[in-house]
């Protein structure tokens, strides 16, 4: 919670006018009501957090005169003149009905006449009193002024910040773009090693004409090879079954003339 000194700060008076615009604004409260809070804020009343959401205590309460006239000076004059000057120029329009029916008519009477002319000096006086405590606008804006000029100040501190943040942003951006390019070139070798495998792939599992007609011309020889083979096979049973036969001749012919020398002899004896 904030303490302040008084209300006739600059931190005060800019305190009570948001007290107001929160009462009157957001809470809808009427305008009598808000006057009379702000009136009793600005006279006697010390915990302003009771009244409004600002949390703020008022160390030395500024009393009935001073504080009417903070209250008229902040208040009244800056959100009601336009209201009460609205009233003075009612009263003068009610004035000169009056006089004008008085002269050409007795239906009103001099007292009525004299009371709209009552009437409208008071409200005459009113607004003396309201323009006479008119706030002091070199005040705030001399105050805003150096508001705006230590928010200019922390503003450029804060574009100072993002320029940094911003370089090493770019620094770093310039890194990553280093690193993207190295990375492209392995791609772009990757990607030529990967195109040179597929062609090897590609002519082993599809070979080339030619190594098709290589293929198909050994397939072939190897066919006639075979059927030489199966031939050979062949031509070898035969020379295999004329030799037994020539053997058996032979053993035959051995044998018969072995008879044939057995026989002969024993005719002999």
């Amino acid at each position: 919670m904030k303490t302040i000194q008084t209300l006739t700060t600059i931190e005060g008076r800019n305190l009570i006018t948001e007290i107001f615009k929160e009462l009157r604004y957001e809470k809808q409260s009427s305008s009598f009501s808000a006057l009379a809070t702000l009136w009793r804020l600005c006279t006697s009343e010390t915990e302003l957090f009771k009244y409004s959401t600002f949390q703020y205590t008022v160390r030395h309460p500024l009393g009935f005169f001073s504080g009417t006239a903070l209250w008229l000076e902040e208040i009244v004059n800056r959100f009601y003149f336009t209201t009460i000057n609205s009233f003075v120029y009612f009263g003068a329009a009610i004035l000169l009905t009056l006089i004008g029916i008085r002269r050409f008519s007795d239906s009103i009477s001099d007292n009525m006449v004299i009371a709209g002319v009552i009437f409208e000096a008071m409200l005459l006086v009113f607004m003396f009193v309201v323009m006479l405590y008119t706030p002091n606008e070199e005040i705030k804006h001399n105050n805003a002024d150096n508001k705006d000029e230590h928010k200019n100040d922390e503003l450029l501190l804060e574009i100072g910040e993002i320029s940094r943040d911003f370089a090493a942003a770019l620094i770093k951006i310039e890194d990553q773009n280093e690193n993207i390019k190295s990375l492209l070139e392995q791609q772009s070798e990757i990607i030529q090693s990967i195109k040179e495998l597929s062609s090897f792939t590609k002519d082993a599992v599809s070979p080339n004409p030619e190594l098709l007609n290589a293929m198909r011309t050994t397939a072939g020889s190897l066919n006639d090879f075979n059927e030489s083979l199966k031939e050979l096979k062949k031509t070898v049973k035969l020379i295999r079954k004329e030799e037994v036969e020539f053997s058996v001749k032979k053993e035959v012919e051995k044998l018969l003339l072995a008879n044939i020398s057995n026989g002969y002899e024993n005719q002999k004896a």
